[in-house]
């Protein structure tokens, strides 16, 4: 178990102020009473950090503190919250239990995006997909150097176990333990009837072309836009080297969020 924390930082949902706001004065006053250090994320040094919020404010949280160690608790003030430990409901008990050390870290593989020549980390997803709506795209793909096929579809989503349960699930892909080092793939309506998703291991990397004669894709990282690729334009993925840290009470685990949160 971790040691007594001493030092946390916080972070909030952007939306639901009048509740959260209140809920970290809570936070604050018992991390006081308890004698504990609230800092910021870009302070660093923090033993823990705290999200008030629901998936993505914890997704911002655990890019946040990639490369830095910091575990992230999060307490759900959003709709679905499948990464949090807690609901809103458990707040005072929840971080009385944390303050003490009870919890337990669980490392989360990322994604590693190339390109240009430049790389960036994903935490859930990398997704290319068609820059006009309702136009299909060929994308080809090749596994660690193995070209496989130029795929019609509407785009492909990679990503990791934490995010195999956003956009990849509601898709129609596999659902993978947080803790695996793999990365999925699914192809959004492809005009195959053969094409299913694929679960690749760490050390094959996916090299993403496109081959559509006149439509431009668009490159997703955690759902910001990072690019737009013309014809024969193309991005790596692979499982990165990176790793967060999501911490949890000890009897939360990954099942008992999925069948609670996806009945």
């Amino acid at each position: 178990m971790p040691d007594q924390i001493r030092r946390l930082g916080v972070m909030t949902t952007r939306g639901r102020h009048e509740v959260v706001g209140e809920a970290r004065r809570r936070l604050e006053g018992a991390a006081a009473a308890a004698g504990i250090e609230v800092g910021s994320v870009e302070d660093g040094g923090l033993d823990v950090l705290v999200v008030l919020g629901g998936d993505g404010t914890m997704l911002r949280a655990l890019r946040a503190t990639l490369g830095t160690q910091t575990p992230v608790f999060g307490i759900n003030f959003g709709r679905v919250g499948f990464l949090t430990t807690v609901g809103s409901g458990q707040l005072d008990a929840a971080l009385a239990r944390a303050f003490a050390g009870d919890y337990r870290v669980v490392d989360l593989s990322t994604l590693e995006v190339r390109l240009d020549g430049a790389t960036q980390p994903a935490v859930n997803d990398v997704v290319v997909t068609s820059s006009h709506p309702g136009r299909m795209v060929d994308l080809g793909w090749e596994l660690g150097g193995e070209r496989l096929a130029d795929q019609p579809c509407d785009g492909l989503i990679c990503c990791t176990p934490s995010g195999s349960t956003a956009y990849n699930l509601s898709n129609g892909g596999p659902v993978m333990m947080w803790g695996l080092e793999a990365m999925a793939m699914t192809f959004v309506a492809p005009h195959s009837v053969r094409q299913r998703p694929l679960v690749v291991p760490r050390g094959l990397e996916l090299r993403i072309t496109n081959r559509s004669h006149e439509l431009p894709v668009t490159v997703l990282v955690d759902g910001t836009v990072v690019a737009e690729l013309q014809r024969e334009g193309e991005i790596a993925v692979a499982v990165g080297d990176e790793h967060c840290r999501l911490a949890l009470l000890p009897e939360v685990t990954f099942f008992s969020r999925y069948h609670e949160v996806f009945p």
